[in-house]
């Protein structure tokens, strides 16, 4: 219980998790030379090892003179042979290193090459990061959230997705089940039955003690991201905590939403995270949703989900190819685009009808989900822009929304939002789509669409 209490302290003694490109860089191996009983020259034959003993006073007498001169004659023959032998052998050594020394120096060439490669890799991916470029960026972020840790019975699956438009990064985060909140709270032991009995610890507070863990994760995974960026590439952060838990009544696997919220860096620096309720703090101070009842799988809906900020979903918007035959979103007029998102919306199952152009490169539009309960009226504004959208059209929107008597607001964008928008759409019916969500709602409903902005006009 202690250590399920003090997850965000203890993060917070420990050293920000980073990123340091020179340490990605494999260093160059050096490929061993191993010549083995090649590496020395072949020892050479000498004379003395051939040439016979001399015949001695008394032996030359008794014809050892002669014997000696035929025992010369075949040591000579026996030493020419060595020799000749040696040379043949010695050559074909010299010829084993020489290709054994090629073959090295083809191997570390190829390892150079490798190593060279790895290296260009890395320094592409650092530039991309700097220049925020989508994928990269989720990459860097993704490797990050990895490096930090939580006890060993917690799931370590996290996903980062990086929105350029907005400056957001959106993390999908699994979650414990609550079992990890240990269901006794105390032991006794019994004398007259010799045994041992746990004394059951309280429902309210094994949830309680549940949404303080979700809540402590996800300020964490905050503390983490704004402090880790040191490239100044995130403004907003939208954290979901998943639980993959069995549903009881149809037996099947689902992934309930029990935590979301989106907060902002301005937001966030001036916590003193130390002192916060860590519950009390992402519910008043980021309108957080947290399941009111996890221990039934109860869901949040998310503030943003992520399948809108994965990169593996949302194809890169800065990529022009002229083998892409998807409409670009930004060649469309304003009477173009309003019929594009009424035809969005009326696929999503949504009953949509056109309600007015605003003149200014957008559109409004007002839908209706039949959904007993959680459905209603929606007011959708769609901003046909490539620049970021004005904070003033996401309180212009809420005040239709008002007017209208709507349940929900949607902003829908060809470009992004700043972080003044999202902190204004905190804890508001307001829904903010921006061009990465755009074209990740166009994918799950198979309508083909890109953005790619207009190339500049110079100046005269």
């Amino acid at each position: 219980m202690q250590e399920l209490r003090q997850l965000l302290i203890a993060a917070l003694s420990r050293p920000v998790p980073d990123v340091n490109f020179s340490a990605l860089k494999r260093p160059a191996p050096v490929v061993t030379l191993d010549l083995g009983t090649d590496a020395n020259p072949l020892p050479a034959p000498t004379w003395p090892q051939f040439a016979p003993q001399r015949p001695g006073v008394f032996s030359q007498l008794f014809g050892g003179k002669d014997r000696y001169a035929q025992r010369l004659t075949q040591a000579e023959s026996a030493f020419a042979r060595a020799v000749a032998q040696h040379e043949v052998a010695e050559t074909a050594r010299q010829q084993r290193v020489t290709a054994a020394r090629r073959a090295h120096a083809d191997q570390q060439a190829k390892e150079n090459a490798a190593v060279a490669s790895q290296h260009a890799q890395v320094d592409q991916f650092a530039h991309a990061v700097r220049a925020a470029d989508r994928h990269a960026t989720s990459q860097y972020f993704q490797q990050i959230l990895d490096q930090i840790t939580d006890p060993g019975d917690f799931p370590i699956e996290r996903r980062a997705g990086y929105v350029p438009e907005s400056a957001l990064l959106a993390i999908e985060w699994r979650l414990p089940s609550i079992d990890i909140v240990p269901d006794r709270r105390a032991y006794r032991y019994v004398k007259t039955r010799d045994a041992i009995e746990g004394t059951a610890r309280p429902v309210a507070e094994i949830r309680e003690t549940y949404q303080q863990v979700v809540a402590q994760l996800a300020l964490r995974a905050l503390h983490v991201v704004f402090t880790a960026d040191r490239f100044k590439l995130v403004s907003t952060v939208v954290f979901n905590g998943i639980v993959r838990a069995v549903d009881p009544s149809t037996g099947q696997t689902i992934t309930p939403c029990l935590i979301t919220l989106r907060a902002t860096k301005d937001q966030f620096m001036p916590l003193v995270l130390k002192q916060v309720n860590p519950v009390a703090c992402v519910r008043k101070y980021f309108a957080a949703d947290v399941s009111p009842h996890p221990e039934e799988l109860q869901a949040v809906q998310p503030v943003m989900s992520f399948d809108m900020a994965d990169p593996r979903i949302v194809d890169p918007v800065d990529v022009i190819s002229d083998l892409d035959r998807r409409p670009n979103l930004l060649d469309l007029t304003s009477k173009e685009f309003e019929h594009f998102v009424h035809n969005l919306f009326t696929r999503m199952g949504l009953d949509t009808k056109l309600f007015r152009a605003d003149g200014d490169g957008g559109v409004d539009c007002v839908a209706y989900d039949p959904t007993p309960v959680f459905g209603g009226k929606y007011v959708i504004q769609a901003k046909l822009y490539s620049k970021t959208v004005p904070p003033t059209a996401v309180r212009d929107l809420f005040g239709t929304m008002q007017h209208e008597g709507a349940t929900k607001g949607i902003l829908i964008t060809t470009s992004g939002f700043g972080p003044t928008s999202y902190e204004f759409a905190n804890g508001k019916p307001l829904q903010l789509i921006d061009g990465s969500g755009l074209l990740a709602l166009c994918k799950t409903h198979n309508i083909p669409a890109r953005i790619v902005p207009r190339p500049r006009t110079p100046a005269p």
